[in-house]
């Protein structure tokens, strides 16, 4: 398994060759330098760069932002921690820079760091409220290099479609080869001669492949890298004028913030892409994530007219949705009401809902009945039904571990604390000692 996610000041050091003791000394002479002192140590950068730990102070923010140069308006304007260096904010849109977004991406998993941190809230905001503003373009004509054949496009087009059509087990092997189609497609938007009808199919698979990437760099909690890839994504998609593909990025944007608990930026950015998708199905997913960030901040009335839009809108689709949401259907309504309903305080009627929906997902989704079965386990703890719990819990992490997917483990893993009161009913000792070794690997990877 992959290793304890970096918290951002740890990676920021490492881009600057920083220990933590070097880090301390910067911040006294940063001090110094305003003629004040600061009796920082390496015991105390530390403590900043533990889970879950406080922020420091905006004064010692400031000088840490001395340390690595970092304007101190960026400070205040981002917040803590997103003004770090390793944490950029995306490219703004509408700038003509999509190659710039899409390569910026990749240079981000090249940093090949792995951070609990997205883009900051502000930013990602701002995103979207471009990406609403601005009309689509197609893209601008090639620049000089050899002539791209259509045929080949469509080859590649067919390649990634099969790739990213996989069941979910089979994904996680995919990842080099992926990168290496992104890097392909980037390569030919580059440098390659093509018409405009080629350069928007170009645009739209680079999309595509930069959505999927950014997927699995979520699933392995590199968020910032996730980030930018669905940056270069709704980069690609407003150039190709693909307006329903840039609604769904936007929706992964929204489920990345909604994951880290940060339910406000993503009502916002959702509310972006419904002013500009019409699709039902679409629609539904959107406020199906809207309903979701609403029961996060305890808003019940704004919960449920969100799942009532949800069902009204499902319920009216006939034709086909769009690419990025045709796996979406009523087990994903359901399951997702339930932890809504969850968040509310309601967990009979959200076990229910959730019992529904398990029994309608396909076989082949394995990371969702992975994050299911963990809000079914949820569930079944806050009722008293510790031992049906404790094997619902087992069989996600069974899953989780099965499709390699960091995040879904970290989640079954948060419920452990509930089940320390109950180590002597059925299950939950060998649940607990799964997780024991569970994190024994990941230490011993680390390593």
């Amino acid at each position: 398994m992959d290793a304890f996610p970096q918290h951002p000041l740890a990676i920021a050091r490492s881009l600057y060759d920083l220990s933590q003791a070097d880090l301390a000394e910067g911040i006294k002479k940063a001090a110094r330098r305003r003629n004040r002192r600061a009796g920082t140590t390496k015991q105390q950068v530390s403590v900043w760069e533990r889970p879950g730990a406080h922020a420091p102070t905006l004064w010692y923010q400031l000088l840490i932002a001395d340390v690595f140069g970092i304007d101190s308006d960026l400070v205040t304007a981002l917040g803590w921690p997103y003004w770090l260096p390793g944490s950029e904010a995306p490219v703004p849109l509408g700038t003509g820079a999509t190659v710039t977004a899409l390569r910026e991406a990749q240079r981000r998993t090249m940093i090949s760091r792995r951070t609990l941190l997205g883009i900051a809230p502000a930013a990602l905001t701002t995103l979207a409220q471009q990406w609403a503003a601005l009309d689509p373009a197609l893209g601008a004509s090639a620049a000089d290099g050899q002539a791209l054949a259509p045929e080949l496009v469509t080859w590649l087009e067919h390649s990634a479609q099969h790739l990213t059509s996989l069941a979910t087990a089979d994904r996680q092997h995919t990842t080099q080869l992926l990168d290496s189609y992104y890097d392909t497609v980037v390569g030919w938007l580059e440098n390659g001669r093509y018409d405009g009808a080629t350069g928007s199919r170009l645009h739209v698979l680079a999309s595509s492949l930069a959505q999927t990437i950014g997927w699995h760099r979520f699933d392995h909690e590199d968020h910032t890298a996730a980030g930018h890839y669905w940056s270069a994504a709704l980069h690609a998609a407003h150039q190709a004028g693909d307006t329903d593909r840039g609604a769904g990025v936007l929706a992964d944007f929204a489920y990345q913030s909604i994951w880290l608990d940060q339910a406000a930026p993503a009502i916002g950015v959702l509310d972006h892409a419904l002013n500009r998708t019409q699709d039902p199905t679409a629609r539904s997913l959107l406020h199906l994530r809207k309903a979701r960030a609403h029961a996060m901040n305890g808003d019940a009335r704004d919960c449920r007219r969100a799942l009532k839009a949800a069902e009204h809108a499902l319920d009216t689709a006939v034709a086909a949705p769009p690419a990025w949401c045709n796996w979406y259907n009523l087990a994903d309504l359901a399951v997702d009401s339930g932890r809504c309903l969850i968040d509310l305080g309601e967990t009979g009627p959200a076990l229910r809902q959730i019992s529904q929906g398990m029994a309608l997902l396909p076989a082949a989704r394995n990371k969702t009945r992975a994050v299911f079965l963990a809000y079914e386990a949820e569930t079944l703890l806050r009722q008293g039904e510790v031992d049906h719990s404790a094997a619902t819990a087992q069989d996600a992490l069974i899953l989780a571990q099965q499709i390699g997917a960091s995040r879904c483990v970290r989640q079954i893993t948060s419920l452990s604390a509930g089940f320390q009161p109950h180590r002597k009913v059925q299950g939950v000792q060998q649940f607990l000692s799964a997780l024991r070794s569970e994190s024994r690997g990941k230490a011993a990877t680390s390593r």
